[in-house]
């Protein structure tokens, strides 16, 4: 606490808040440039900053609105699953935070699933939800992500996945990691069926996560400035003692080694996603209004005008040689 927070009146803090904050404020300061923004124009704008471009964490019911045609879709209950298996209990048990963070989040687990149209394409959407202990993958992620793919196989429609994870839960040991295996037979029933699998990579996917069906996709497309890898830059750096590359482990890096096939702001994902399911699914892309010609003026004249053709003449006609055509053809008589 300094001086100007003493003499502050409490009302003014509530103003302002950070992007990590949850609170109920009217502005949100930008983690990467500071800007100060008005938190109606931030999330007209998909809670990316206006000024930087940085895309900051949006909730997940707000990313399936956008994603999906009028903002229209169903929500897929997730299976239930045995609660705290192992007994596990660090500074609060185990029971006690995912009751602390379903209340908070008003979800059953880290992930939620929805069937609606993108671009007139009936698709099958999964979200992780990081609010959720980091987007952490438990029992519950995984049987959802079956769920899901079960799903996309019944209406004979694409998957589609949207990856934010810290890795895998450490509540549920071994469970936590039998997810990997099970997960990844769930995308090769989806691939069975001759079903498209898209990958969309947000801000943070690392772990277990990338490690199993955040990097099968048929096409994987990430968000600008998202972090992508197993082990955390700090991790590799102190393990082998060297000083990483610029933006190493970041979406556009990535990109460049080819392991992320398009880098998508978010504005543009919906329309992006859109072309990509209707030329797998056969669809067809839909056209661009052609733009119309503008008019000319009556007065305007064309700059250019035509000019008669060259006529040559026989006498000015010459060989190669150097010699008259005409004497060459009396010689030939």
């Amino acid at each position: 606490m300094n001086w100007l927070s003493d003499i502050t009146p409490p009302g003014i803090k509530k103003i302002f808040r950070n992007q990590s904050d949850s609170g109920d404020t009217l502005w949100t300061k930008c983690p990467a440039c500071s800007e100060m923004i008005f938190n109606r124009d931030l999330e007209a704008n998909l809670h990316v900053c206006p000024s930087c471009d940085h895309h900051m964490k949006i909730d997940v019911t707000e990313r399936l609105n956008a994603l999906f045609d009028d903002g229209k879709w169903k929500k897929i209950k997730l299976p239930e699953v045995a609660v705290d298996p192992l007994k596990f209990r660090d500074e609060k048990k185990y029971t006690d935070r995912l009751r602390e963070y379903r209340k908070k989040t008003g979800e059953e687990d880290a992930i939620v699933i929805g069937v609606g149209k993108v671009d007139g394409v009936t698709t099958v959407v999964a979200v992780q939800n990081f609010a959720f202990m980091g987007g952490s993958m438990g029992m519950g992620l995984g049987e959802g992500i079956i769920r899901a793919a079960e799903e996309a196989v019944s209406r004979k429609a694409p998957f589609v996945m949207f990856t934010a994870s810290g890795g895998a839960r450490m509540q549920e040991g071994i469970l936590s990691l039998m997810q990997m295996p099970r997960t990844t037979i769930a995308v090769q029933m989806v691939k069975e069926a001759g079903l498209p699998y898209v990958v969309v990579l947000t801000n943070p996917t690392t772990g277990g996560v990338t490690a199993s069906y955040a990097m099968l996709g048929d096409v994987h497309l990430a968000e600008p400035g998202a972090l992508i890898g197993f082990a955390g830059p700090r991790v590799i750096e102190q393990t082998i003692r060297e000083k990483l590359p610029e933006g190493f482990q970041r979406a556009e890096y990535l990109h460049d080694k080819g392991m992320v096939d398009m880098v998508v702001p978010r504005k543009e994902l919906r329309e992006t996603l859109g072309g990509l399911l209707r030329v797998f699914t056969r669809h067809g892309v839909k056209a661009k209004p052609a733009a119309k010609p503008e008019k000319k003026a009556d007065n305007e004249t064309s700059n250019v005008t035509s000019l008669p053709a060259p006529t040559a003449k026989a006498n000015d006609t010459v060989s190669k040689s150097g010699q008259d055509t005409d004497g060459l053809d009396k010689a030939a008589e």
